[in-house]
């Protein structure tokens, strides 16, 4: 049990980190061309559109609620004067609001994705791979902020998890702190880990494609051409 404890959080953790760095620079080094996110809006746009904005509006807020929650130390919060209760509503209302318009998006995505004969021979085995496990990583998200928390409420994951996790970055990961930890919570972390191994060899890559001199380009001018 120590052995796959040790195996499970540090070890994978650790690895999966390393291809997500290592992966990057070789992919980019050797195949730029292909660091593109592939878009199939021209065989289907009503789902693709309707999936993704849910996607990403609720995406970057639950980001931003994973920081907090695992990033900064409980102490630190009670200091700014975020107590555990108030801590606890935004987590399960906000974070839960924002984790259903995510799943809802990756759902639409994924049936999209699986069931459209045109857009599935268009998707690369990668493709479907990285579907699926994003919407087994919102799921357990959703399914431990809404019934995990309910069904175990004495559960603390800043007590456990995020202790964990801040570890792994100060190279002094404790595995027994996610002995007790509950299953779903235990699954979301895992899977969550496992995606970086993957983004460097998938469509993934795309995200850290952001068109920033689209602000500084010039203006393109189109002139109508009048034949005599």
């Amino acid at each position: 049990m120590a052995m796959l404890e040790q195996f499970l959080w540090v070890i994978y953790p650790y690895v999966c980190l390393v291809i997500f760095i290592v992966g990057h620079i070789f992919r980019y080094r050797t195949d730029q061309f292909n660091w593109t996110a592939k878009s199939s809006e021209f065989i289907e746009k009503k789902q693709l559109m309707a999936g993704s904005l849910l996607f990403h509006l609720g995406i970057i807020p639950v980001i931003m609620g994973h920081v907090a929650g695992l990033g900064i130390p409980k102490s630190w919060m009670r200091a700014l004067g975020v107590d555990d209760h108030l801590y606890h509503m935004g987590a399960v209302y906000v974070g839960g609001f924002f984790g259903i318009i995510t799943l809802l998006g990756m759902l639409i995505l994924t049936w999209r994705r699986f069931t459209l004969r045109n857009v599935r021979r268009l998707s690369s085995a990668s493709d479907l791979a990285v579907n699926a496990l994003l919407l087994l990583i919102v799921f357990m998200g959703m399914y431990a902020t809404l019934v995990t928390n309910a069904v175990q409420p004495e559960f603390d994951y800043r007590e456990t998890i995020s202790i964990w996790f801040r570890g792994l970055f100060v190279l002094s990961p404790d595995a027994s702190l996610m002995r007790e930890v509950p299953l779903s919570f235990k699954l979301h972390a895992l899977a969550g880990f496992t995606i970086f191994a993957f983004w460097p060899f998938t469509r993934l890559v795309h995200v850290w494609s952001v068109p920033l001199n689209y602000i500084s380009r010039s203006y393109i001018l189109y002139r109508r051409h009048r034949s005599n």
